[in-house]
């Protein structure tokens, strides 16, 4: 959510923001409706003091025209109060349709197709015979089964097996070593959450809703979701809370399985484990101040590269411009690996800012000064650590040999009884 003193201060700026996210907003009637909701604010305010000088007039058994008047304040008061709330509704609902405003540096650009290319790692792997792809490779070995899983739970699932599922662990081990090292608090977190915490995230607003899963319990009577990654139960966990200062940028790094819909994208991407529907992450969260945001934005994505350069893996860094980011999103930096199967660079992490965004809708606060006691809001920002899945994919593809086999990267094989995956003898 935006601080109402800046759309009231800044509404051209606030418009156009969300017209360069492809958002559709009325600026003009949100402030029409805060100007009716501060209105009734005050007459609220008037008549709460009016009801209070009255009681304390009363002394003794009150007169017959204080008990006209306390009997027209009450009615009075409560349909301003019942107005008051509905125009509070109305006006939160409308701040919740507004995206975070993206910052300063950001390209301007509608989609993908204006995103920038600020550097890369190692050129694209290259080899003396044509290179297959990960489901190839995967079922040859073993690793990789999506036709069983299709039996089991449907399209756009998979199976890791044998040395597929130990390599999933081993990637774990080695994020967790590089980053509890700089000091990341390890977390498993909850996989389900609250319909009001996809409200606080802002995912679920304006765009992206059909991509998660919806569960209801009826006995309960509870709405949940699925989360999308380990950050979206992780950034919640303070919420309604003052952090200490002195213990932040506090960052988290989380393991937990992922659940996408994949709304709107059949037919693309279905080939193996690239684009499914279930996956796993180790994901960073970070909360700070908003003098270190870029500052932290920086280091998150400096670790993102770090861990792919242990690899060995060749990558580009890739900017967003404003019609790529998400709906709470002030900037974005995406890692694309190259995939020789694919003879393309592909999406693997990212490393965005939320700014004070959600921290807004999540009331997650900090001490500023101790003197004043001055609060601000935190700004909370997140990485991808490793996603499992086109990470494992990454591998595959790099690091296969014209025999059928899988190299390991040496930075995994201390975590592994093997330094490569052979293809079963029959």
């Amino acid at each position: 959510m935006l601080d109402i003193n800046l759309i009231r201060e800044n509404p051209k700026l606030v418009q156009k923001a969300a017209k360069d996210k492809n958002v559709e907003i009325n600026v003009e009637n949100i402030l029409e409706i805060d100007k009716k909701h501060k209105k009734l604010s005050i007459a609220v305010q008037k008549l709460r003091e009016e009801r209070n000088i009255l009681t304390s007039s009363m002394k003794g058994k009150p007169t017959p025209e204080q008990i006209k008047k306390g009997k027209e304040l009450k009615e009075k008061l409560e349909k301003e109060e019942s107005e008051l709330k509905k125009t509070w509704d109305d006006l939160k609902e409308k701040l919740y349709q507004i995206p975070n405003i993206a910052k300063t540096d950001v390209k301007v650009g509608r989609d993908e197709s204006a995103n920038e290319v600020i550097r890369k790692h190692k050129t694209p792997t290259k080899f003396s015979f044509t290179p297959k792809d990960h489901l190839d490779i995967g079922e040859a070995l073993d690793i990789i089964d999506v036709k069983s899983a299709a039996k089991v739970s449907g399209s756009r699932f998979g199976y890791l097996k044998n040395e597929g599922a130990l390599l999933e662990f081993a990637l774990i081990q080695l994020a967790l070593e590089v980053l509890t090292k700089e000091g990341f608090i390890p977390i498993v977190p909850p996989v389900l959450i609250n319909k009001e915490i996809t409200q606080g995230l802002g995912y679920w607003q304006g765009k992206g809703n059909e991509d998660y899963y919806y569960l209801s319990d009826p006995d309960e009577k509870k709405e949940m979701y699925l989360v999308g990654t380990a950050e979206h139960s992780i950034v919640p966990i303070h919420k309604d809370e003052v952090l200490d200062v002195k213990e932040m940028p506090k960052r988290y790094v989380g393991f937990s399985s992922a659940f996408r819909r994949e709304a709107g994208t059949y037919g693309k991407d279905t080939r193996g484990i690239l684009r499914v529907h279930q996956f796993d992450k180790v994901e960073m969260v970070s909360f700070t101040t908003e003098e270190n945001d870029d500052k932290e934005h920086d280091y998150l994505l400096n670790l993102e590269e770090k861990l792919f350069q242990l690899l060995d893996i060749p990558y580009q860094v890739v900017k967003m411009c404003t019609g790529d980011l998400g709906f709470p999103i002030a900037r974005k930096f995406d890692i694309e690996a190259w995939m020789p199967g694919q003879n393309k660079y592909r999406e693997i992490t990212s490393a965005s800012t939320a700014t004070d965004f959600q921290s807004r809708r999540l009331n997650i606060k900090y001490i500023k000064d101790q003197k004043s006691n001055l609060k601000e809001y935190v700004h909370i920002l997140n990485g991808t650590a490793f996603a499992i899945g086109r990470t494992i994919i990454s591998i595959l593809e790099n690091y296969q040999k014209e025999d059928g086999s899988i190299l390991i990267p040496k930075i995994l094989q201390k975590y592994l009884n093997f330094e490569k995956i052979s293809p079963k003898k029959i």
